[in-house]
């Protein structure tokens, strides 16, 4: 993979950073199981719907003048904007998706995995494998658009 992709990818990360930091400070991640309503299926432990957050953090800023040198006008901007905000909304689904993976998958087997049978621990990493390798692949898809 290219440098440049790399350095897309971890633009795309560092939004992901600061939109999570936005999601706790609002409380989704401050609140107890069960104080204020914030248990249940819906929730997965980042709150209710995913935070966007686009003002840049100090590594944020040093990827974009890496990435963009040369700055970038109103539309430039408007359309590096766009796809960091569909990036933080489909990185917050697929955390749930792993999530809700972990979560059924020890309430089927437990949580101790030093008890899952061959089977199961392979079926636990395949999961896991399966999960990651969709974000990776849709991370890198991401960071060339975020570059055309």
């Amino acid at each position: 993979m290219p440098a440049r992709h790399a350095q897309a990818e971890a633009f795309l990360q560092e939004a992901v950073y600061q939109s999570r930091a936005r999601q706790a400070a609002r409380g989704g991640l401050a609140q107890p199981s069960g104080a204020g309503g914030s248990s249940g299926s819906t929730n997965c432990g980042l709150g209710r719907e995913a935070a966007v957050e686009l003002g840049l953090s100090d590594r944020g800023a040093v990827l974009f003048r890496v990435l963009w040198p040369a700055g970038c006008d109103a539309d430039a901007v408007q359309r590096i904007e766009a796809v960091v905000a569909e990036w933080c909304v489909r990185q917050d689904q697929l955390d749930r998706d792993r999530n809700h993976f972990l979560k059924a998958f020890r309430q089927a087997h437990g949580f101790d995995r030093t008890q899952y049978t061959a089977e199961q621990t392979a079926d636990y990493e395949a999961g896991l494998e399966r999960i990651n390798a969709l974000a990776d692949a849709e991370r890198l898809d991401f960071a060339r658009r975020l570059l055309q």
